[in-house]
C-alpha cells in the first residue's frame, strides 16, 4: 500500500517516551468524528499542536486501527482552540488552563506573536501583572531554546530528556557549545555521561582516535572513579579502564595523560610504590586537609583550665550528667587536645560527652559552633546541646554565584570550638572547606561512627584520621543501661561484631522485629501492609512522615524505584490528579521527595527530604516544604527531586527516622554487606523492621566490604608522604 498523508490537531498523548521519542497520539482530523491513533517518533510533543504524518494504516490485534507514521512532524497550532489547548498543557510557566483561556479570549490566534513581539500588551489581559508577564516571557523564550536543543540532540541519536538541564547549564548558546566540543557535556552537565557525549561527537564526525576524545575519556574515567569514592587511582589501572571504555590504543591514552598533566588538569604522585593519578583539585584538597589538621593539633588549646578534673566534675553537677570513667576520660582528653575524634556505635554516650565538652567552653564564654552534614543530624545535635546547630553548607554560607563558600580562609568563622557530628559522612572536599574556614585559634571535635558506610563523595576522611595515629581518638564501646534496653542498639552492635541479630519474634513489645518474606512479591505485599496498617496501628506512626523504607538498591522488585511507585500509589493516590508528570516521574501534592543535588540558590542540599505543599499548573511550579521552609521549583527543575517514600541506605546516612523498614532479599546479593546493614539499623529511632529472608540477613552480617578506596590522607598525616603546597 502506498504511503498516505494524515494531518490534524493533537488532542491527547497516550504515550510518549522522552528518551526514544516513541509516541502514541490521539489526533483529531478533518472529516472524522473519532480520534485517530497515530504511532510514530517525535522528540517533543504537546497537546494542541498541529500534527502531520506520512505513513500507512494498519490494524493492531490488540489496539485496532492505527496510522503508523514513518515521518511525523508537529508544529505550534494556528487556530484559537488549538492555541488554548497548547498553552493549557503547562508548556509555558505562568500559563495554565485558566490563563490560556483568558489569553485566547483577549488576543485570539495572535497570542504567540503577542508573547514574542509585544510582551507589554500581555498586561492588558485580566490577572496578568508584571511578575506573571515576566514569567511567561522568560518561559516562552526558554522553551523555544530547549525545543531547538531537543531537536538538535534527537537528530544526533540522543533522546531529549536532558535538554532542559543542558539549557540551564549553557543557556541559548547550548547548540554552539555542543557543536564545538560535545565532550564538555560529560564534564559540565549532571546526568550526561561520556557515552552520550561520545555518541554526539561521532555523529558530528569527530575522529574516534582524536586527542580530544582520548583526553575527555580519561577525565571522565577518573571522574567516575571519584564518584566511587576514590581520591586518586593507580595509573596503569586508570589507563586500562579508559582503554576498555574508549577502545583506542594504550599508547594514545598514555599520550593523552601526559597532555592532561601538562595542562594541569591531573597530577601524578608515587604512593605506596605505585604511580597514582589525581584530579588536580583533589590532590590540593588532600594536602590541604592534612596540613590544616596537623596545624590545628599543634596550636594552643582555647580552654584554660587550671584543674580540668574539677572543672569536669562541676560540669557534671551543673547540667545533671553522670559520666562513666571512660566518658570522663574522653572529656579530659578533649580538654587537652585541639583536635580530637570521638567515635563509637549507638548507645555508647557520644552525645553525653559532646554536651559536657560544649558546657566547658560555654562556661568560659568561648564561642561554640555545632554542625553536621545533614539537616536532620544538625537538628539532633542542636537539641542535645540546647543551642543552634547548622548543616556544614549553611554554616559556611554557600555562595551560589561563585559556586563556593563565603566563609573561607579570608573570612573565617568566629568561634573557638567546632563540633562536627556524623563525620563518617564528610567527604574530602567538604572537610577541606570546613577546615579552611576554621579560625587559627579554634579547636576541632570530630564525632562519628567509623563503622558506618563511608561518605558518598571521595575520601575516607574519618577512617584515615583514625588510622594515621596522629589525631587523639576516644573510642567508646560500652553500651549504657538505658540504651542497652533497646533491641535496636543491641542488634546494631551484634551486626557490627559479625553476629546475627535476634530474628525470633520478641516476647513483649519491642523496637526491633524481623518479618520473614522469602518471595519478593510477598515482601512487597507485607511491606505495604506494614506501612499502611500494622505500624501506624501499633506504634502511632504517620505512614508518610514517620515511616521510611530503606532499600539496599534502586533496581529490582524490592528496590527504591519499584517501591516508590507502589507506595506513592497507595499512600498518596490523589497525586496524579493534583500534580504534574516530569522526567518519567509523577509529582503531586502531599508527596515525600528527596533533593538529589546541592542547590546553593535554593539553599537545599543532596539528601534533604521534603514534602510537596502546592502544585501550580498556571505558574508551572511546585512548592516543597523542607523543615518548615517553603522552596519553589519550576516544573523543568523537578529533575532535582525524586520520590522518597523509599530511599537507598546510602542516601539515609546522617538521617534518623522514627520508624524504618529494611527490605533484604538475596536479589540484593551484590549490596549485602555488614556496614550497609549496620548503617540501616542505626537509622531507626523508635522502630526497626527487617523484612525479607534470614539468609539475606546472614549474607549481610558475614560479608565485609571488599571495596578499596584510593586515598592517601593517612600517609600524609603520618608523614610517609610529603605535604605539598596548595
Amino acid at each position: 500500500m502506498d504511503q498516505q498523508t494524515l494531518s490534524g490537531t493533537l488532542e491527547r498523548i497516550t504515550f510518549h517516551n522522552p528518551e526514544s521519542g516513541f509516541s502514541v497520539l490521539q489526533v483529531k482530523t478533518p472529516g472524522r468524528r473519532e480520534l485517530v491513533t497515530v504511532v510514530g517518533t517525535l522528540p517533543v510533543v504537546n497537546v494542541g499542536e498541529f500534527v502531520e504524518a506520512r505513513g500507512r494504516w494498519s490494524i493492531d490485534p490488540k489496539y485496532g486501527m492505527q496510522f503508523k507514521a514513518e515521518t511525523l512532524q508537529a508544529t505550534p497550532p494556528t487556530t484559537a482552540d488549538g492555541i488554548r489547548r497548547y498553552l493549557a498543557s503547562g508548556l509555558v510557566r505562568g500559563i495554565g488552563p485558566e490563563y490560556a483561556a483568558r489569553l485566547v479570549a483577549a488576543f485570539g490566534a495572535r497570542v504567540f506573536d503577542i508573547i514574542e513581539h509585544e510582551p507589554e500588551t500581555l498586561a492588558t489581559c485580566r490577572g496578568i501583572g508584571p511578575k506573571r508577564k515576566e514569567a511567561i516571557v522568560a518561559s516562552w523564550n526558554a522553551q523555544k531554546a530547549v525545543r531547538s536543543i531537543m531537536l538538535f540532540l534527537f537528530d544526533h541519536g540522543v533522546g531529549p530528556e536532558r535538554a532542559a538541564r543542558i539549557h540551564r547549564t549553557y543557556g541559548d548558546a547550548a547548540v554552539g557549545i555542543i557543536r564545538a566540543n560535545p565532550y564538555r557535556l560529560a564534564d559540565d552537565v549532571r546526568g550526561i555521561g561520556f557515552a552520550t557525549a561520545d555518541k554526539i561527537a561521532q555523529r558530528l564526525g569527530i575522529d574516534r582516535h582524536s586527542p580530544a576524545r582520548a583526553r575527555a575519556g580519561l577525565r571522565y574515567t577518573l571522574g567516575e572513579l571519584v564518584g566511587e569514592g576514590h581520591v586518586a587511582y593507580p595509573e596503569q589501572d586508570l589507563l586500562t579502564r579508559a582503554r576498555d571504555l574508549l577502545d583506542i590504543p594504550a599508547e594514545r591514552l598514555a599520550e593523552a595523560l601526559v597532555e592532561e598533566r601538562a595542562a594541569g588538569a591531573v597530577l601524578r604522585e608515587t604512593v605506596d610504590g605505585a604511580a597514582w593519578v589525581y584530579l588536580a583539585q583533589l590532590w590540593h584538597m588532600e594536602n590541604g586537609v592534612a596540613r590544616m589538621l596537623l596545624e590545628c593539633a599543634r596550636r594552643p588549646h582555647p580552654l584554660r583550665l587550671r584543674d580540668p578534673k574539677s572543672a569536669i566534675a562541676w560540669t557534671e553537677r551543673a547540667i545533671g550528667l553522670a559520666l562513666s570513667p571512660s566518658q570522663r576520660d574522653a572529656v579530659l582528653r578533649a580538654a587537652h587536645s585541639t583536635v580530637m575524634i570521638l567515635t563509637g556505635g549507638p548507645g555508647v554516650g557520644k552525645t553525653t560527652i559532646v554536651r559536657a565538652i560544649v558546657d566547658l567552653y560555654r562556661r568560659q564564654r568561648l564561642a561554640v559552633t555545632l554542625c553536621a552534614p545533614t539537616g536532620r543530624a544538625a537538628k539532633r545535635l542542636g537539641e542535645a546541646c540546647a543551642m543552634e546547630a547548622k548543616t556544614v553548607h549553611r554554616l559556611l554560607e554557600a555562595d551560589p554565584v561563585r559556586g563556593s563558600f563565603r566563609r573561607n580562609r579570608e573570612n573565617p568563622l568566629e568561634t573557638r570550638l567546632i563540633v562536627l557530628d556524623e563525620a563518617s559522612m564528610i567527604d574530602l572536599p567538604l572537610m577541606h572547606s570546613l577546615l579552611s574556614a576554621a579560625p587559627s585559634n579554634a579547636a576541632l571535635l570530630v564525632v562519628g561512627d567509623v563503622d558506618q558506610l563511608p561518605s558518598v563523595g571521595p575520601g575516607l576522611v574519618l577512617a584515615d584520621m583514625i588510622a594515621s595515629g596522629q589525631i587523639p581518638v576516644a573510642r567508646l564501646t560500652e553500651i549504657y543501661r538505658q540504651s542497652g534496653a533497646s533491641a535496636i542498639v543491641v542488634s546494631a552492635h551484634l551486626v557490627n561484631q559479625g553476629r546475627m541479630p535476634r530474628l525470633a519474634a520478641p516476647e513483649h513489645l519491642s523496637d526491633f522485629y524481623f518479618v520473614p518474606a522469602e518471595d519478593p512479591e510477598e515482601g512487597r505485599r507485607l511491606l505495604l501492609r506494614l506501612v499502611k496498617e500494622r505500624i501506624p496501628a501499633r506504634f502511632g506512626c504517620d505512614p508518610v512522615r514517620d515511616i521510611q523504607v530503606l532499600a539496599p538498591m534502586t533496581r529490582g522488585e524490592l528496590g527504591t524505584r519499584a517501591l516508590n511507585a507502589l507506595l506513592q500509589k497507595e499512600l498518596n493516590p490523589a497525586a496524579p490528579d493534583r500534580g504534574t508528570e516530569r522526567y518519567g516521574m509523577t509529582f503531586g501534592v502531599g508527596d515525600k521527595v528527596m533533593q538529589l543535588e546541592n542547590n546553593y540558590d535554593k539553599d537545599v542540599y543532596n539528601g534533604d527530604i521534603g514534602y510537596i505543599q502546592r502544585i501550580d499548573t498556571e505558574l508551572g511550579e511546585a512548592t516543597v516544604e523542607f523543615d518548615g521552609r517553603p522552596v519553589v521549583y519550576a516544573f523543568d527543575a523537578l529533575d532535582e527531586l525524586m520520590p522518597a517514600y523509599a530511599i537507598t541506605i546510602h542516601k539515609s546516612q546522617g538521617c534518623e527516622f522514627p520508624a524504618v523498614i529494611i527490605p533484604l532479599h538475596t536479589q540484593h546479593y551484590m549490596m549485602l554487606q555488614r556496614n550497609l546493614l549496620y548503617t540501616a539499623i542505626t537509622r531507626g529511632r523508635r522502630l526497626v523492621v527487617l523484612l525479607g529472608s534470614a539468609r539475606a540477613v546472614g549474607i549481610a552480617v558475614n560479608t565485609l566490604s571488599a571495596s578499596v578506596r584510593y586515598t592517601a590522607l593517612r600517609q600524609r598525616l603520618k608523614g610517609i608522604l610529603p605535604i605539598g603546597l596548595e
